[in-house]
This record gives C-alpha cells, structure tokens and sequence, in this order.
C-alpha cells in the first residue's frame, strides 16, 4: 500500500489520509476521492494531498476486519459489521467469557497492524454486552499477514472466543451458628448470598442452621445431598483456618471430600472447594457476607457455568486476584456503576407516518399498496426484520387506516395531533415515546418501502458517539438520503425543532458527530410521493 503525498493529478480514487474541510463542504479520512473532490481541491488552492493507494496484494481494512471477525466468532459471539476497520464482539449469552491467553497472545503477534482486544477470560458477562474488538489499524493489509492472521484464529475446531452459558443452579444453605449469633447477621448472609445466585440464573431452594459443629454440619449436609440440590454452600459462623476445622470435618463425615482449600484471592483467601455424592460443596469465606466481589464469586461462577474448577485452576487465580480496597488503591466502583455498560447500542426506529400525502390525490399513501401490502407497513417490517426492537409509529391524518394497516405487528403508535403543523411536530412526537434505555433513534420516512436490513446494518456499525459518530447519514451517489440515526444526546435538540425540514439543520451543525455512510443502492434516497412513483414502485421499474 501506497501512503504519502500525492499530487492532485495522481490523486483519484486515492483514500484520504486526514479530514479537511472547506466553505462548501468537508471532507472524513477514508474518503475516496473522485474527479469533482479533486477540482474542489485545485479550487481551494490544494495542490497535494496526504493519501493512502491500495497494491493489488493489499486487502481493505472493512473487508480484513470482516473476514478475521468470521474467524474469531462462535458459541453465543457475534461480531458488528467492520466500519472504518473495526468489528466489535457481543455476547448473545448472559455467562462466563472464555478464550485461551496464549492465543489471543500469539493472535496479536502477527503484525502490528492487526489488534484485538478482549475482556480478561472467565470474565462475567450479560447478553448485549461487547466483549472484545478488532482493529484494522491502517487503511489495507497485505494478503499474506492477513491469511497469517487467519490461520492463527482458527482455535482447532472451535472460534477463538466462547461464552459458556450460566445453568440453573438450586442450591441449599447451611449457616452455622455460635453464641451470640445474631439472627440479622444470618438474614444478610442469606439475601447477600441469593443475590449471587440470583445473578447467575440460580436461587437458594433450602436455607438451614446448624450449630458450630462437624457433626450438626454434616447431618445438614447429608439431608441436603438427599433433597436433590444442585449445589450446597456454607456458611461458617468462624472462619475455616485449617483442613481439619469444622466445616471441611463436616464435609468428609457427610461422605464428601475437600478438593482444595484455601486460594490465592484476596479478599476470599479462606475458600473451601470439595463434592459430596458429586455435588458441589463451598465453605464460603466471611468476605462472601458482603456483595463485594471476591474469590468465592469466581468459583461460583465457573461452578454455575459447569466449567472445571479444582485445585489447579482456583491456584492459577493469583494474577489479577488483588481485589482489596486499600488507601492507595481504592477501586472506583461508585464511578463504575454510572458509566454504561460497553455494549450493542439500543437503536429504536421511528417510522413518521403521519402526512396527509397531497401529491399522491385522494389515495392514502400511507395505506396504498407495494406488491399487495400496504405501504407503511411494508417499510415497517422491513425495519423490524433489522432492529429486535419495537418500532415507534407515529400517525396523524387518518389514523384508524394507519392502525389497520398495521394490525398484528409488534408496534408502538403515537398519534401526533399536530401533524398539519409540519414534519417536525411528527419528529417530536416520535422522540417524546422512546424510553430511557434507547441509545438512538434510527429516524424513517414510511414512504421509504426499498431500506433495507443492509442499509441498517451499515448505519449501526458506523455509530459511536465516543468516537464521535453520533449522527450516521447514507448516502448514495454522493447523495445524502433515509433513514438518519441519531445518538441520544440529540433527542432534546431534536425535541425543539420546527417547521417541516424536521431535524435537518442540526446535520450541519455539527458536523464534527456527522458520518456519511455509503451504501449500494438507491433505496436510500427512493421515496413516493405521487401515483406514477407508486405504478412503477408495483412494476419494479426505476421511477419516473
């Protein structure tokens, strides 16, 4: 691959190294320039420019990302479309993500231009959740570091990245007791301790007390192993120092055996691992009494998920087993817990649907029909085919043929009284009916039958506002069109507009969030609008 400077006479087709931007219009990095970029350029005085120019052994960054993507993906992973080189990797489990150190290591050894970045392995994760993400660093990568990189993705028969799915646990629960133990304390460690469980898709079906003895322990033990529980916990009123102290004594009298004690995490050094009648059986360090997080908590979860634990893994916990809070070294949780999880962005569409459609005569184009189907409704089960979420419709002239149109769909409708007043009126009320959890809004005109799920897809892997590409526009032709997302810090703004231009204005006021996605057909900029659009809409011709 080429990179460097170019003059404007060899620049064509060439991908843009830096953004610029002129009076008239700006220019992302990655921009493949054509003839009239170029007179633009020449006009502004622009004689070179910084470009990158692919070899023909040279593979695109999207198109790297994709394929490695295809390689590393599997057992509840999926991956994002590659935008701008990058895939990200989401979960579709709620489990442990596992994947081998050593080679994601030897994976990110192939060349420096190749990154891929993971959560650390076992770690706890819920469905949605982004997990990892790879990174095509420059604008190509030569074919052979990229069938390299191929063949060390491949993890034997198995993808690089698995999540292994948390399994209904029931479990029962022993608390000892000594005296002067007091009830509150028991009820805590109770509820602390279904909590837990209750995280990992399992609940306490027998909670007992016994007095502060091996054999009361052990009576507990047994009966429990007899009720048909799935895992036994306990929870000592003193803490277990030693193999031979009551509760790993409970465990061998109750026909059980210790597999390991002791562990190096701190807090939950003072773990006790063992089985009885091949039932799981944890002697809960005191620190399990908090909900903080500890050693107790990594093996329940492996123990939940039905991965191996015993000796030689809980032994191998050491590297990044420091958990304490310290003076020196506090751990943000309070800051942890406002910031939003990484993960698949909430995009809800709002399909406007509330015009009164003069140009199309006295038809109801919301309600003429594409190949026998009503329109709006057609654009409305294109998009949820795209998005698992409930579309918001909002209607306005004539809504009881609107809400026929749509009977039996998964849909939310919002009637906006105010529809004469203008597109914007429709534009507020659409925003006014997202909940709280939407990360944006994916705004569509109802009159826009040919977007597709490819087009989605395309705008929801080039959104991130943290990278500021919170407004995501297809284009076309180098010409803007439909449906635009918008990230949730536009939802006031939006809320504010007026007149019948909708949000348009606000595209150009910030385009420093704007990103133009480019897309490979027409569908984007396809809208109709009068009786001939709609006969040659039927007859699947381009219209006139």
């Amino acid at each position: 691959m080429f990179f460097g400077s170019l003059p404007l006479d060899e620049a064509e087709g060439a991908l843009l190294a830096h953004g610029l931007r002129f009076a008239e219009k700006s220019f992302k990095k990655g921009h493949v320039l054509s003839a009239a970029d170029i007179d633009l350029f020449r006009a502004e005085g622009v004689d070179s420019v910084i470009a990158a120019r692919l070899g023909p052994d040279d593979v695109g960054e999207d198109v790297a990302a994709d394929g490695l993507a295809g390689e590393l993906v599997g057992g509840h992973i999926e991956a994002s479309r590659a935008f701008t080189g990058r895939v990200n990797l989401f979960t579709r489990a709620t489990g442990l993500l596992t994947y081998p150190s050593d080679h994601l290591q030897a994976f990110n050894r192939v060349d420096e231009s190749i990154t891929l970045a993971a959560l650390p392995p076992f770690t706890p994760v819920v469905d949605g959740q982004m997990v990892a993400t790879l990174k095509i660093i420059p604008f190509a990568i030569a074919a052979r570091n990229l069938d390299i990189a191929r063949s060390v993705a491949k993890h034997g028969a198995a993808a690089l990245f698995n999540v292994v799915p948390f399994k209904p646990h029931r479990a029962g629960l022993i608390q000892t007791r000594l005296p002067g133990t007091k009830d509150n304390v028991l009820d805590k460690t109770r509820a602390v301790t279904a909590a837990r469980l209750g995280a990992l898709n399992s609940q306490i079906v027998d909670d007992r007390v016994a007095d502060h003895t091996s054999a009361a322990v052990a009576a507990e033990i047994r009966a429990l192993a007899g009720a048909g529980v799935d895992l036994i916990l306990i929870s000592g009123a003193s803490a277990v120092v030693d193999r031979r102290d009551v509760v790993p004594a409970a465990i061998e009298d109750a026909g059980g055996q210790v597999d390991h004690f002791g562990m190096p995490v701190d807090p939950g050094n003072l773990m006790l691992l063992g089985h009885v009648d091949g039932i799981p059986t944890i002697g809960l360090p005191g620190c399990a009494r908090s909900p903080k997080i500890n050693g107790f908590d990594w093996v329940l979860q492996r123990v939940i998920a039905g991965l191996p634990v015993g000796g030689r893994e809980i032994m191998s916990m050491g590297i990044g087993g420091f958990l304490k809070e310290i003076p020196i070294r506090p751990l943000p949780r309070a800051a942890a817990a406002d910031r939003p999880m990484a993960r698949a962005p909430r995009i809800v569409p709002i399909v406007l649907a509330a015009g009164q459609s003069r140009r199309m005569g006295p038809q109801n184009k919301m309600t003429a029909p594409i190949d026998g189907v009503p329109m709006v409704r057609r654009t409305v089960e294109n998009l949820a085919a795209a998005l698992p979420v409930t579309p918001v419709v909002v209607s306005g002239h004539d809504p009881a043929a609107l809400t026929t149109a749509l009977a039996g769909l998964d849909v939310k409708i919002v009637h906006n009284p105010r529809y004469a007043e203008g597109l914007s009126t429709s534009l507020i009320a659409g925003i006014g009916a997202l909940d709280d959890d939407a990360d944006g809004a994916l705004v569509c005109l109802a009159d826009m039958p040919r977007v597709t799920g490819q087009h989605i897809d395309k705008l929801i892997a080039a959104f991130d506002p943290v990278e500021n590409r919170a407004i995501c526009v297809p284009t076309f032709g180098g010409k803007r069109g439909n449906p635009v997302l918008w990230g949730r810090s536009f939802f006031d703004a939006i809320s504010r507009v007026s007149g019948d231009t909708g949000a348009r204005h606000l595209i150009g006021e910030h385009g420093d969030q704007t990103v133009e996605v480019e897309v490979d057909d027409d569908g984007v900029l396809y809208d109709i609008d009068t009786p001939e659009m709609l006969a040659a809409a039927n007859q699947q011709t381009d219209p006139p």
